[in-house]
Parts: C-alpha cells; structure tokens; sequence
C-alpha cells in the first residue's frame, strides 16, 4: 500500500487500528463492527435528539460511491479516493476496506478466522506476550505456550510494535495471505530462544466460555458477538445450577453484531427496550425476546476494552436494573455503521447514526460508568457483589 497521500495515509492506520478491532487484543478473534441489520422503518421511536455531532461526523455513502467512480474513471484508486472521502469528513468510526480484508471481517462476525491460534498482548516493556494458545490450532501443535514471548514474524522485530501490526504481519495481510501459507515466528521462554514455523489454518472462534468457580457462581465470559453467540448465552443460561448467580464477563469484548447482543440480552430480560436508535434521524427501537430469567442474580463485569454491542448489552442490562455493572468505565463506542460497496469491490464501513440506552443515555465518545469500579481484582469484587444479591429463590 501507498503511503504517498497523507490522507491515505491516515485512513490506512485507522483502518489498522479497526481490524486489530475486529482481532482485538488476541491476534485472530474478536469483531467490532457494531453493524446494525438493515432496520425496520416502523421499528418503534427513541428518547431524546440524535447527538449533535451525528450529522458533522458522517459522510453519505453516495458521496463516497461518487468518489470512488470518479477516481476509477481518470485512472486513479477508487480505494484511495473514498478513503480521503471519509477522512474529510470527521467520521471517527468509518473506514474502508479492500474485498479481501473486508471478506476477512465478514468470516470474523461469522466466527471464523485464517490465522495460527494465538492470543497476545503487548506489555509495559513493549514485548508481545502470548496470553492465550487455542487448542487444535498450528500454534498448539508447535507446543507453544501462554507466557512465551513473540520476538520476530517472519524476520520483523515485533517488540514494540502496535498490535494492529503484529496482527498484520502474524495474518499476511500485506500478501493477502490464505490458510497453508508458512509464517515463521521467532519465540523466547525463560533463556531459550528459537524460531518455529507454523501454516496458517482456517480456525473456529471459541467467542463464549462458561466456568464455576464455586457452587454459587457461573462466570459466562463473551469475548465478541459473533454468530450464534446470543443463542450460546441463552442455553449457558439455562444449564446454570438452580441458585446460581451469573457473572456475565464483557471485558475485552469488542463488540459484533447487535442482533447477537440483542439475543443475549434476551436470555436476562423478559421482552422490553434494548436500545434506540438512529439511522440518518429517523428514531427506531430495538426489543428483548419475552421469556428471559429475570430472577436469577446478575452483575456484569466491563473494562475500557468493552464496546460496541457489548457496550449496548450493559447499557440495557444496567437501564432496566437487571443487573450490577462492575469494573471500569467502557471504551465509548456508540456508532451504527453501514456498508457502502464501491466501484473497485472495496468497502467503506460509514456511520449512519448513534444508539442510546433505555434510559436516553449517549454511548458514543462516553461510554458506561459502572455501578461499582474495581481495577485488577475485578472478577473477585463481581463474584462478592453477586453473593451479596441474594438467592433467586
């Protein structure tokens, strides 16, 4: 890619940024696009003005299609053109995409990923620490383990270095690179260092855990909204042991498809507001399924690195007073995006409108303020607030 145009430029790395969105925080799995389906015009009216910044920071998808074809015909790149299109424009959450990066993000929100299986985070020094190694992928089958250090891919230094890039480079993106493909790691454990050669595979994310730290507690953690997760949360739900509470663990989600988040707050809520909602002003509403288990005690455990529909799923959960909101303040992402495809088969994801909770309250730009923060003993804090709720009984 071209770093001639600095506007270009700009939008590549917020791009970066926005599919490290997609693989938040574990190198392969995660999605954020907080897309809305194309919504029922006679879905229902919201509470309160759409914010006052949506119409500055937006761009029309027909001035960017416009862009697009007026760069193909004089030679130049429809991709180039929209991406300066948006970037005129102020829309902080929109982007465009190629086909192939955007097919990337489709298989993602459908729980699926090309990569090797590792979770990683960059720590205070700047190295990249592997967090997490998804059993029956190549890395699994390498023997690598969590608290390994990732050094080099494929010769490239990665300490340091954004996780968008690691991203980058562990998925071949500059090559476009498909499953079989080699991708050379440099490792480190303790004193040993050594270099392990894997083949990119077709993987299956694993976006919902269940585990029971005790009798009286179910920790259902959701790491993205992919599909068929909501269906996941409801039936964990119902295997929870009569008299059990629920820890329902959002931190890091970075969001997905708001129908799933919608679906999962339909395990906890008997019908009823979700959200509202605003595409280009028209105000719509989206509802729970009735039938929910509005009994059993909740808390909700959230951290800067919940957004998006998971941002959406606390808000409603914590509006409607079903359940305790615990952790720190959520990451603010409150944007309806919508695909625009254009001329050359790239994509641009453009901001259509903002999402309020039940109660009226803007998301975007500032996120959820918890009803109880907690820091590094989060889970611990959740687990003592859902023993003191009370038995659903």
């Amino acid at each position: 890619m071209s770093g001639r145009d600095p506007f270009c430029q700009s939008r590549r790395s917020r791009r970066g940024a926005a599919l490290t969105l997609v693989f938040a925080g574990v190198l392969v799995t995660g999605a954020a696009t907080g897309s809305f389906p194309d919504p029922d015009p006679g879905a229902g009216s919201g509470r309160g003005a759409v914010p006052q910044d949506a119409a500055r920071a937006t761009v029309r998808p027909d001035a960017v299609q416009k862009a697009a074809a007026e760069a193909m015909a004089d030679g130049k790149s429809p991709m180039e053109a929209a991406e300066r299109a948006v970037s005129r424009s102020g829309d902080r959450w929109g982007a465009v995409y190629s086909r192939g990066e955007y097919e990337e993000f489709e298989e993602a929100l459908d729980g699926q990923y090309t990569g090797v299986g590792l979770w990683a985070r960059r720590a205070v020094d700047g190295r990249i620490e592997v967090t997490r190694v998804q059993p029956g992928s190549p890395a699994a089958a390498a023997r690598i383990r969590k608290g390994d250090r990732l050094r080099s891919v494929d010769g490239t230094a990665v300490d340091g270095r954004p996780v968008t890039e690691v991203v980058a480079l562990l998925r071949g993106d500059a090559l476009d690179a498909p499953a079989g493909t080699a991708v050379r790691l440099g490792l480190e454990r303790g004193a040993r260092t050594w270099s392990e050669t894997l083949r990119r595979a077709r993987l299956s994310t694993d976006s919902v855990t269940v585990r029971r730290p005790s009798a009286g507690v179910t920790v259902i953690k959701v790491d993205a909204f992919t599909k068929g997760t909501g269906d996941v949360v409801r039936s964990a739900v119902r295997r929870t042991p009569a008299g059990a509470g629920i820890v329902l663990d959002l931190r890091g989600n970075s969001g997905g498809l708001v129908t799933e988040a919608v679906t999962a707050a339909s395990a906890f809520l008997d019908g009823g507001l979700v959200a509202t909602y605003d595409v280009d002003g028209e105000q719509r509403a989206l509802h729970a399924e009735d039938g929910g288990d509005t009994t059993r005690p909740l808390v909700a455990l959230v951290d800067g690195g919940t957004m998006s529909a998971a941002e959406l799923l606390t808000g409603a959960l914590q509006d409607r007073g079903r359940a305790v909101v615990v952790g720190s303040r959520t990451f603010g992402k409150g944007a309806i995006q919508m695909p625009t495809r254009l001329p050359d088969g790239s994509v641009a994801e453009l901001t259509v409108g903002h999402y309020r909770t039940p109660s009226g309250h803007t998301v975007d730009g500032r996120g959820i303020t918890p009803d109880l923060v907690a820091g590094r003993r989060a889970l611990e804090r959740a687990e003592t607030v859902l023993s003191g709720l009370g038995d659903p009984s």
